[in-house]
């Protein structure tokens, strides 16, 4: 029996990891949006003039307003997955008071498609059920931990924070870099950040870290281009 995978009930933690996930991709997301959103204003601005002063504060408006949008859209992002859990939870509840049986029989189901026989895997199903019968099927269904929904206000922070971050590097090199290191100097800081972003978000999401990365620094670079040119024509 030891051998089985039986949901488990672990004990009651401040965050659960598919929770740290939710909020680390928000991070990685956030911030890799906060630099080519900023840069590109950047770009589009320097291309078309040379006062500092006007660069400067259109890269902070606009890092600013990114940080704050990334927020509230994750935000609402998650509220909206939250309630969702929620009505799945709510839904579940009432289908062990009015379908006890059918229950029953999808949770033995689980076991039986992993090679237990029927007798048995309804033999695991009653004691699971009797234990935590709420949690064992919104688990088996859902793949979701009883108590434990995802937070707006974590992966907002995260966004927030993360995408003001990211929008830091283009703005401080192309407002602080001297004259002849400014427009190398920015690309560089651009395209290291934005590969890091990528090998981050492979990471969390288990791809390939070089083809995010490739991919985050061609982005970059069409970003970078088609402001840059922008700026040049207005």
């Amino acid at each position: 029996m030891k051998t089985l995978n039986q949901p488990t009930k672990i004990k009651k933690q401040k965050m659960t990891m598919s929770e740290r996930s939710n909020t680390l991709r928000a991070g990685v997301l956030g911030s890799n949006d906060g630099i080519l959103t900023v840069v590109g204003v950047l770009f589009s601005v320097a291309a078309a003039t040379t006062n500092q002063f006007t660069i400067f504060i259109a890269g902070l408006s606009d890092l600013l307003a990114c940080a704050f949008s990334m927020a509230s859209g994750e935000y609402a992002s998650v509220s909206s997955q939250r309630d969702t859990e929620k009505a799945v939870v709510a839904q579940e509840k009432e289908l062990i008071q009015t379908n006890y049986a059918d229950e029953l029989e999808t949770v033995a189901a689980y076991y039986q498609d992993r090679g237990v026989t029927h007798e048995t895997a309804l033999d695991i199903a009653r004691e699971l059920m009797q234990k935590d019968a709420l949690g064992t099927v919104i688990q088996i269904k859902y793949n979701l931990e009883l108590g434990h929904y995802m937070s707006p206000w974590s992966a907002a922070f995260s966004s927030l924070v993360a995408a003001a971050s990211g929008g830091i590097f283009p703005l401080f090199a192309m407002t602080f870099l001297p004259l002849s290191l400014k427009w190398p100097g920015t690309i560089t800081a651009v395209l290291l950040a934005v590969a890091l972003t990528g090998y981050l978000s492979a990471k969390f999401g288990d791809g390939s870290a070089k083809t995010a990365i490739i991919r985050n620094i061609i982005v970059g670079i069409i970003t970078m281009f088609i402001h840059y040119y922008v700026g040049q024509l207005l």
